[in-house]
């Protein structure tokens, strides 16, 4: 957690215009669409920012965008930073700390995760509730920074009530169905075994993913409240597990990617 570079990409970023946005959105595989319904938009390029990651998933675009999304000003970034991909913990969350200087209150996190619920099907969104850690590391260790958050940030409603009952709402009147669930994480890429999809289920875990919950960690250690939407790619059944396409897993996202827009659009146009 080096708060020289991250003072020093907050100020680049501050001269190119990246200012007077409370609401940020970290989109993840293949849901980098959302872009196309922001309006006026200035962009930069991952690659462009001093210090800041590059996102070496084909999926991931790798672009910061700040718009207005049904009126709404919002920083969007279109791709996002994985642990398996090399990166330390503390660079998997850089865009956190990041929007933490920016002025950044409220976040909306999606990625792709497998159904280990049986009920839940392949395409459809599933609004996180809750999360199993299961990474090897997490964005804390060290020592901590004040100028970001207290040293033992609460993490017991660690996806904000509030705005899981806007979505809720939201998906209601759009007729979207949404599922309810707890997320759990892998540290991939790999995918799991079924001894793994068994445990991961008596766990108590609905869907499990390779991200989100270290950048839900940090945005609740430094005061942003946050929420986070699975689109769900694959079902993950051990008694019928079938071997994964990673196409048609970017399918399935981008098919369920209309309904998620739609509810992000309302998402923001609600809290503002």
């Amino acid at each position: 957690m080096n708060l020289t570079k991250i003072k020093q990409t907050v100020d680049f970023l501050i001269l190119k215009g990246f200012v007077e946005c409370e609401n940020a959105v970290i989109l993840g595989t293949g849901l980098g669409s959302l872009v196309d319904a922001v309006e006026h938009k200035i962009s930069i390029p991952y690659s462009q920012i001093p210090h800041f990651p590059i996102s070496t998933v084909e999926t991931h675009s790798g672009n910061l965008i700040l718009g207005n999304i049904e009126g709404v000003k919002v920083l969007v970034f279109q791709g996002r930073f994985h642990f398996y991909e090399g990166y330390s913990m503390q660079q998997v969350v850089f865009p956190v700390h990041i929007m933490k200087f920016l002025g950044i209150k409220n976040l909306l996190i999606s990625n792709a995760a497998g159904a280990i619920n049986l009920g839940f099907k392949k395409g459809s969104l599933m609004l996180i509730k809750d999360h199993i850690n299961l990474f090897p590391k997490h964005p804390l260790v060290g020592p901590n920074k004040d100028e970001i958050g207290v040293r033992f940030p609460d993490m017991s409603s660690a996806y904000n009530s509030h705005f899981n009952e806007i979505l809720t709402t939201v998906a209601k009147n759009l007729k979207i169905p949404l599922e309810k669930g707890v997320y759990i994480s892998a540290q991939g890429p790999m995918l799991e075994t079924p001894s793994e999809y068994r445990m991961l289920r008596r766990f108590g875990a609905d869907a499990v993913g390779m991200s989100t919950i270290p950048e839900v960690i940090a945005a609740n250690h430094a005061g942003i409240k946050c929420c986070a939407l699975s689109v769900l790619t694959d079902e993950c059944d051990p008694d019928d597990l079938k071997p994964i396409d990673i196409q048609e897993i970017i399918t399935i996202a981008k098919k369920a990617e209309k309904k998620l827009v739609l509810l992000v659009k309302e998402f923001f146009k609600s809290i503002a």
